[in-house]
């Protein structure tokens, strides 16, 4: 048997010796050999973008994931926990720009990846350390990256079988566009950004009203934030139902400064309680401005181009960039006359949500995948999934309640994974390669056909565009379930079907609408399934003030700074302080709870093996003694609250549960009551619970539990192991792939079914540590004898555990427990938030007939001073009192009378 060291635990040397020992032993290793789908629990973990070092929000994720995956591990079977990064879009882009100060444009595309390539290894590799540094029980074997082949093949295979299935297509129209990153985004990419501005009251005249004395022009006007898009305006629309302006319908108005004409269009989509209540339509503003396109067959006026400048329909002000050609279109109107009033404004602004750059709206030929047709399809798909927590899954709905645009998937960017497509350089035919053939990049490789199939030219030109990183990282799933194209069958295959559908999806919830959507249409879409069991939602964390955490703001904590000084479990225990969704403020006292508990259980753990140094001391044949049994009772209800709780991701709940448990139930009360025995029952019970209760905190404190059981109790489950497969541990014969070394390889506990009075043994632990107490207060050495003491309470069978641990001479069980006590009143409590609007300058009187007793209870309602209150305005302060010999205990709900002549 291993001695446990003797000191203070030492978590600085203890912490990072089991997390390399984790690693380097691959103690969380998926199996290579066929597992049963009945028992495996597999987790689709999310791959965090390359884009920098660790923060709060990544050590409370992982986190959380890590209490799933180890708590799982022990209570069903086989674990697969793999990581991934995302490093095939535009934050791998940016970091490499701005790694290396270069820009993409510069360099040919593969050369460019190249780049991208080594800057993203080397912060994978640190990312990785940091990881692992978190003690996460993730399978380290199976790690991916999204740019590697194997998952550009299974990006590209999707991309081919959507097109097959006829879910894709290619069209010219207005998309979302972001000027700083030139490219065009999807309308998840978006968000809402307040910002200030202007309303610009701008005068437009109707073209040919000019009277024939010469008269001035009729006038009407537009309040815009967007002067910018003067040259783009195409049209102006006024609402059926507008009276005043109806006149305008039909006729043609003059833009300033630029003098093109434009029709005068009534529509129903105008919002008359904004400015004028006259709009212009230019190509393109917003959403509006495209369906007016769309739907009245208007001009295409391309004024701001795809770097944010101003195109040589400005005019004057071409090649400006589009904020500084505003403010000198609003001069020159100004200038002109044509500026009837500014005023500043704020207003939500559609921003890319990588860059924070105002988007545009420009007409680009994109690919898309199709899903306006389908959105009460993939409700119902996402209905059938377990949402923790359920209210998460509102904004599920919300998100595809809202949907405007079919999916953007082309990007213009230098950095992912290519479109496998080329187009006939004559007609525009779409070739698109072969599953054997992919992964392909078109602009290196060979297209699949010597001639069009359509025309029979033989030049193709390549696709030169890039996926969208959400239409690979949306694959998560079947990535690493090994989803492929089997030529031979002609189908599709999983090399891990059993992984599929999977059990977990863990999340933040500010990618519900990116990655869990675009996983569930995917999916979906190739499997006809929905790819989770359960969604895990998480939260995020906040500063102590509530506020989101900014680099500008100078608010963030760096884990770096609390992992120097903390332990991990004191993190771990800080990241199950709160219900699963919610954002939450960080507190440094959190990890100090965290530090005691761990303290505690180290403590407590040395006092075990003390008191009971055999490993494994077998229940003595005459039984336990009550108390005993009532300890391992109360144990298995522990164990039953606790399982419950963690299938239901309440980590919260089970971690407090757990810790009062622990903390007052055994230490308090049980140990305590031990520390005065020296007999087998009493060293099996410790020994019983004490392994048990590192189990349980396991998931949750994995370091010091782990070193606690390798010290306590590793080597004599390997001597149990050895003996049952008929060898000794003495012979050296080396342990199967180090099970049983680890924890968290054991299984997680089920109740014994100990038979025990369970209330009468809590009203005896209440008597022993009310007597304690008494003790204490009498300043009277714990082992000082106690004349008498009376218990009414049914306690019957606990006698002994109570007079021999508090050596009580003569003790008396009332188990009716109808004790010579009174309960008198001693107070009444007002609830000054109700009574004193209700009741006003009458307060004053309540308050003096309380004083002088002067009131009547009567059930829920109190009558005083002419009044009658009911039960949540008042509240009634009792106190037991006791007229006779000795003295009463309060023992919870236990009365206890001490009679000491001593």
């Amino acid at each position: 048997m291993t001695e446990m060291p003797s000191g203070e635990y030492d978590p600085d040397a203890v912490e990072p010796r089991w997390q390399r020992r984790w690693v380097d032993e691959e103690t969380y290793a998926y199996p290579d050999d066929p597992v049963d789908p009945n028992t495996v629990f597999s987790i689709d973990t999310p791959p965090p973008t390359v884009s920098g070092s660790l923060h709060m929000g990544h050590l409370y994720g992982f986190t959380l994931q890590d209490f799933v995956a180890r708590f799982e591990r022990m209570n069903g079977g086989e674990t697969f926990f793999p990581f991934g990064y995302d490093d095939n879009g535009i934050a791998s882009e940016r970091l490499t720009e701005n790694e290396l100060d270069i820009r993409h444009q510069e360099f040919e595309r593969r050369e460019f990846q190249a780049k991208c390539r080594e800057v993203c290894a080397d912060y994978e590799e640190q990312f990785t350390e940091n990881v692992q540094s978190l003690g996460i029980s993730v399978d380290w074997d199976h790690t991916y990256q999204t740019i590697e082949p194997r998952v550009q093949r299974v990006s590209q295979l999707s991309f081919v079988d959507l097109y097959d299935q006829g879910r894709e297509y290619r069209e010219k129209a207005p998309a979302i566009w972001c000027p700083e990153c030139e490219t065009a985004i999807s309308q998840v990419e978006t968000e809402d950004d307040e910002q200030g501005s202007h309303f610009n009251d701008i005068a437009f005249t109707v073209a040919g009203s000019e009277g024939g004395d010469g008269g001035d022009a009729e006038e009407f006007v537009i309040s815009t934030t967007r002067p910018e898009l003067l040259p783009a305006c195409v049209a102006v629309f006024v609402h059926p139902d507008d009276d005043e302006n109806q006149h305008l319908v039909g006729e043609s108005a003059e833009v300033p400064l630029f003098g093109h004409e434009v029709p005068i269009v009534a529509d129903e989509r105008v919002d008359t309680d904004t400015g004028s209540g006259i709009v212009m339509c230019c190509t393109f503003g917003d959403q509006n401005d495209i369906e007016w396109y769309q739907v009245h067959d208007l001009d295409l006026r391309v004024a701001i181009d795809e770097s944010g400048h101003m195109t040589e329909v400005a005019e004057g002000y071409e090649g400006m960039h589009s904020s500084e050609a505003g403010e000198a279109i609003v001069e020159d109107l100004d200038e002109a006359g044509a500026l009837l009033d500014r005023r500043d404004i704020t207003h939500t602004v559609n921003v890319h949500e990588r860059c924070g750059t105002s988007v545009e709206f420009l007409v680009t030929e994109q690919w898309y995948v199709e899903m306006l047709d389908k959105t009460e399809e993939y409700l119902e798909v996402g209905r059938e999934m377990e949402w923790s927590p359920e209210k998460m899954f509102t904004r599920y709905e919300h998100w595809v309640e809202g949907l405007q645009w079919d999916w953007l998937i082309s990007r213009q960017r230098s950095s992912g994974i290519p479109f496998p497509v080329w187009y006939c350089d004559d007609c525009g035919e779409t070739v698109v390669a072969e599953k054997a053939d992919l992964p392909v990049d078109p602009l290196s490789d060979d297209p699949p056909v010597e001639v069009c199939p359509e025309c029979g030219h033989d030049e193709f030109e390549p696709e030169d565009d890039v996926l969208d990183t959400w239409a690979t990282s949306s694959l998560t799933p079947l990535i690493n379930a090994g989803w492929d194209w089997d030529e031979a069958a002609e189908e599709f295959t999983m090399a891990h079907p059993e992984l599929y559908r999977f059990d977990l999806r863990p999340q933040g919830h500010d990618i519900i609408s990116f990655w869990l959507f675009h996983t569930l249409v995917k999916c979906y879409e190739h499997t006809g399934e929905v790819p989770f069991e359960e969604t895990m939602i998480n939260g995020h964390v906040l500063d102590e003030n509530r506020e989101k955490m900014s680099k500008s703001v100078g608010n963030v904590v760096e884990p770096e700074a609390v992992l120097e000084e903390f332990p991990v479990d004191a993190t771990r225990y800080w990241a199950a302080g709160t219900a699963v969704g919610d954002d939450f403020p960080f507190k440094e006292k959190d990890l100090r709870a965290g530090e005691k508990l761990i303290r505690k259980l180290w403590n407590a753990s040395k006092l075990v093996e003390s008191l009971a140094p055999e490993p494994f001391p077998t229940e003595p044949e005459d039984g336990l003694r009550e108390l005993d049994r009532w300890l391992l009772a109360e144990l298995d209800a522990e164990v039953e609250r606790l399982t419950e709780l963690l299938d239901d991701r309440a980590f919260s709940k089970a971690r407090d549960q757990l810790r009062s448990f622990f903390w007052n139930t055994f230490c308090d009360d049980y140990l305590e009551i031990a520390k005065q025995r020296d007999d087998d029952a009493a060293a099996y019970t410790l020994r019983t619970a004490h392994s048990r209760f590192l189990k349980l905190f396991a998931p949750l404190l994995a370091h010091v539990t782990e070193e606690l059981w390798h010290d306590m109790y590793a080597d004599a489950a390997d001597d149990a192991a050895d003996a049952a497969a008929g060898t000794s541990a003495a012979e050296g014969t080396p342990l199967a792939d180090g099970a049983s070394e680890s924890i968290h390889l054991t299984d997680w506990p089920e109740p014994l079914g100990v038979e025990a009075d369970r209330d009468a043994g809590t009203a005896a632990t209440a008597v022993v540590g009310a007597l304690r107490k008494y003790k204490s207060e009498n300043q009277l050495p714990l082992t000082a004898a106690l004349d008498a003491v009376e218990v009414y309470a049914d306690v019957r069978g606990f006698e002994d555990d109570i007079t021999g641990v508090m050596h009580v001479d003569d003790l008396a069980v009332h188990p009716d427990g109808d004790a010579p006590v009174e309960t008198v009143i001693t107070g009444i409590d007002l609830d000054y938030a109700t009574v004193g609007p209700k009741y006003g300058d009458q307060v004053g009187d309540i308050e003096a007939a309380l004083a002088q007793g002067e009131y009547e209870l009567d059930g829920d309602e109190l009558h005083v001073a002419g009044v009658t209150l009911v039960d949540d305005e008042f509240a009634v302060e009792e106190e037991r009192q006791y007229q006779g010999e000795g003295e009463l205990l309060q023992a919870d709900d236990v009365v206890v009378i001490v009679r000491n002549e001593a």
